[in-house]
């Protein structure tokens, strides 16, 4: 069984008014996974921000899970 980590997130994308962020929870072996995750689920919209996406990635809250679980973004929650 591979080790797995649920990592909670912070998911900021500077606007020109206003903000958009948020968190996310994600199911992954390791941060490079993690990565990978956020952008395929945001579809690759937000490319020049992804060097910020990695470091707060890196500094992610990450929980060890004790049962074997499916890498994905879990939740959500975005503004």
């Amino acid at each position: 069984m591979t080790q797995k980590f649920l990592y909670i997130l912070d998911y900021y994308v500077p606007q020109f008014q206003s903000e958009y962020g948020g968190l996310l929870n994600v199911v992954a072996k390791n941060d490079e996974e993690c990565f990978d995750l956020v952008v395929d689920w945001d579809g690759e919209t937000w490319p020049e921000y992804y060097t910020k996406l990695r470091e707060n990635v890196v500094k992610a809250q990450k929980f060890a899970l004790a049962e074997e679980e499916e890498s994905r973004v879990v939740e959500s929650f975005v503004t």
